[in-house]
Formats: structure tokens, sequence, C-alpha cells
């Protein structure tokens, strides 16, 4: 039974780095539900790399940084795949080579460049592919994270380009209205172990603690995310619209769980 509606669907992907991307696993999600999974990637090189998890399936290349680039992207997919179903916005990106500095000190220049990797790429593609969607059943799926609002010292910066990244659904939604009803979501994800992460300052110790705050003390897990983002890919999901959809197992209701506030106390 083919419940998410997906079967023959075209959906590009951008963002793939390595197995445990949330990428990766979505693409795998959407090929065992039947859809065709098209991929981009930043350079030659990473298209090498990935070229062996991916096999036979569309791989091109775009650094979104490059506006020809996307054009590129665009006129390639519209000869060789036409019409596309959905979109998976999976990039973010952040120079630590400074090490860890208090928010205050954020570089300009590193703090532009993640703007623009990770929010302003999402705009730039809609836009690009704004004739290829499906104007009916199109819909896009970006990957944020479950709270902008806690200020944890070592994510730093790239938590206002997230939620710079929250209210770019909102306006591309709103936007996209006036001549379409391509859906805008973001999936928005507890802390996960991916090869991104690994590149933030104290990220294991933060990992640890977040899974001990869930309500099942265990994390979310990657394909978690990426079975979410298949839903809001599908018809399934067609009422939902310019929403962050939270994944993390019960988190945000459990900072005061007695097991954190006093550990190694007995309950009671």
């Amino acid at each position: 039974m083919d419940f998410l509606q997906l079967q023959d669907k075209t959906i590009l992907v951008v963002g793939v780095a390595n197995r445990k991307s949330v990428a990766y696993h979505t693409g795998r999600v959407l090929a065992e539900a039947g859809a065709r999974v098209i991929y981009s990637v930043r350079s030659e090189e990473r298209r090498q790399q990935v070229a062996k998890l991916l096999l036979d399936s569309p791989i091109h290349v775009c650094d979104v940084e490059r506006q020809e680039e996307i054009d590129r992207l665009r006129e390639t997919i519209a000869a060789q795949h036409g019409t596309l179903h959905g979109l998976v916005h999976s990039i973010a990106f952040a120079d630590y080579s400074a090490g860890w500095l208090p928010f205050h000190e954020t570089p300009r220049p590193a703090f532009l460049q993640a703007l623009d990797i990770s929010c302003y790429s999402l705009m730039a593609l809609a836009n690009a592919f704004r004739d290829l969607l499906d104007r009916q059943q199109g819909s896009v799926v970006t990957v944020s994270i479950s709270t902008t609002r806690m200020a944890a010292e070592n994510y730093g910066y790239m938590a206002p380009i997230k939620a710079a990244l929250d209210s770019t659904v909102c306006f591309l939604a709103k936007s996209f209205s006036q001549f379409s009803q391509v859906r805008f979501n973001a999936i928005c994800p507890g802390l996960l172990k991916s090869s991104a992460s690994a590149g933030i300052p104290g990220y294991v110790e933060s990992y640890l603690y977040a899974e001990r705050a869930t309500l099942r003390k265990r994390a979310v897990q990657t394909e978690e995310v990426a079975n979410a983002i298949a839903f809001l890919l599908s018809p399934r999901s067609s009422g939902i619209n310019a929403q962050g959809l939270v994944i993390d197992a019960g988190m945000s209701i459990n900072y005061f769980d007695q097991k954190l506030v006093r550990p190694g106390e007995p309950p009671g």
C-alpha cells in the first residue's frame, strides 16, 4: 500500500555529506516509498565520495554560495527530470575555525557566510525552482533545530541563523501562496549524531545531556527525522504549511526531570 503517495514522485535532496547525514537517510526513506530521488552536493569531490552510497541515483553538483551554479542546477534538472514534487534543503555550515568565542565576539564574515549557506540558500533554491515545483502538491522541507531559544554557548551564532531559517519558511509559504499551493515546512530535531555536529565544540557532552533529558532516555535517531521529512513531503501532510515540526522525544518538557536535577537520588 502506497500510504505516503510518493510512488513515482520526483524529489530533489540537497546536502548529502555521508551516511550519517539527514539528507542521506531521507533519500533512503523516499526511495523505499517509491519516489525518484535526485541529489545535489556542494562539490565534485563530495559527489565522488557519496556516489558509493547513492549507487545509481543522479547526483548533481551545486555550490549554493554561487547563484550561477544554482541556475545551472535548475536548467539541468529541468532538462533531465522535469517537474519536481518535492525539495529537501538539508544544508548548514558554520566556521568554528576561530575556536569557541562568546556570542558577542562572533566574527562578521563567519556569521554572514553561515547565513548565506544555511538560510539564504533556501530562498535561492526555492526561487530558482519555483516553475519546476508541482503547483498543486509541491512540498519543500528544510532542516532546522528543536529550539532557537535555548542559548547554548557552544552552538553560538547558529541558533540565530536557524531562527532566520524558521522565519524564512513562513515568508516563503506566504510568498508562494500568491501563485501556487506549494508548501514550506521545517523539521526541527533535537541533537543528532552527525558529522556536521561533530564540528561543534563540546557537542558530545551536550548530546549526552539531551539524551538523558528525553522522556524515553534515548536520543532522537536520524531515521526518525527522515521519516518525518518524508511525511511532510507527501500529500498526506497537505494541511501542514509554514510550520516547524519538532522531533525531540519529549526533551523540551523534561528539563526538570528529577534524574537531571538530583542525579543519583532514588525517585520519589
